[in-house]
C-alpha cells in the first residue's frame, strides 16, 4: 500500500497550526485527531491508533491545536487545555481547510478525541454535521461539551478503561444527552492512559472497525 506523508502548515482561526497528513493510497475515509489536555501531534498513544487506521486504508490527520508559543504558555498554567470552545473552533477550521485540499476533500471526515479533545470534537461535530460523519472518543471528557451534546446526531463511539471510575460515570451521563447512534465499550483492566499491555491495541482496533462501518 502506497502512503503519501505531508508536514504542512495549516491556516485555522487566525492562528498557524502544525499537521502531519497521511493519505493512503485509495484512501477509504479520513479521521482527524483532536489530542487531550496537554498533549499534542507527537503523543505516541495516538500517533498509534493513526498507524493502525493508516493500515486500514483511512487517511490521517494529526494537528497540534495550539501553537507553539501557546503550547508554552499552557505548560505553565494549564489553562489553555480546557478552553474547549477554543480548541473546538481551531478543529472546525481544520475540517474546513481539509475539505477544500485536493488530497482529501473527496474523503468522509471523521473525528478522534482524546480526554479533554473528544469534548472539542463533539462540539466540532455539532457545528459541521454534513461534514463530520463519525466521532471516537478515548478516555474523553464529553461532559465539557454538555450543552452542545443533544445537538450531536454523528454516529459515537466512547471508549473508557475500567479502572478509570470517575471518566466511566461521565461517559455514561453524556450517553443520555447524545442524539445519535451511541455505544460505549468499558476496555477491561485498562486505566485513562490505556497503558496497560493489549489496551491501545483494543482502542486502535475499536475505533479502526467504527470508521470503517460509517465512513466508507
Amino acid at each position: 500500500m502506497t502512503i503519501a506523508y505531508h508536514s504542512v502548515q495549516i491556516p485555522a482561526a487566525g492562528v498557524v497550526l502544525e499537521a502531519d497528513i497521511v493519505v493512503p493510497q485509495q484512501a477509504r475515509g479520513l479521521v482527524l485527531f483532536a489530542h487531550g489536555s496537554g498533549s499534542s501531534r507527537f503523543s505516541p498513544r495516538n500517533r498509534y491508533v493513526a498507524g493502525q487506521l493508516q493500515h486500514a486504508g483511512l487517511a490521517t490527520v494529526l494537528a497540534d491545536l495550539l501553537t507553539p508559543a501557546e503550547e508554552q504558555a499552557d505548560a505553565r498554567t494549564g489553562q489553555m487545555r480546557f478552553d474547549i470552545g477554543l480548541l473546538a473552533v481551531r478543529l472546525t477550521a481544520l475540517g474546513d481547510w481539509l475539505a477544500g485540499q485536493e488530497a482529501t476533500a473527496a474523503l468522509v471526515l471523521g473525528l478522534f478525541g482524546a480526554s479533554t479533545g473528544a469534548a472539542a470534537a463533539l462540539v466540532a461535530a455539532a457545528a459541521r454535521p454534513a461534514q463530520v460523519r463519525a466521532v471516537v472518543s478515548r478516555g474523553g471528557r464529553p461532559d465539557l461539551a454538555a450543552q452542545v451534546l443533544p445537538r450531536v446526531h454523528q454516529p459515537v463511539l466512547l471508549i473508557v478503561g475500567e479502572k478509570d471510575p470517575a471518566v466511566l460515570e461521565l461517559n455514561r451521563q453524556a450517553m443520555q444527552k447524545l442524539a445519535g447512534e451511541t455505544e460505549l465499550v468499558i476496555v477491561p483492566g485498562a486505566s485513562h492512559l490505556f497503558e496497560e499491555p493489549g489496551a491501545l491495541e483494543h482502542v486502535a482496533q475499536l475505533a479502526r472497525d467504527w470508521f470503517l462501518e460509517h465512513l466508507t
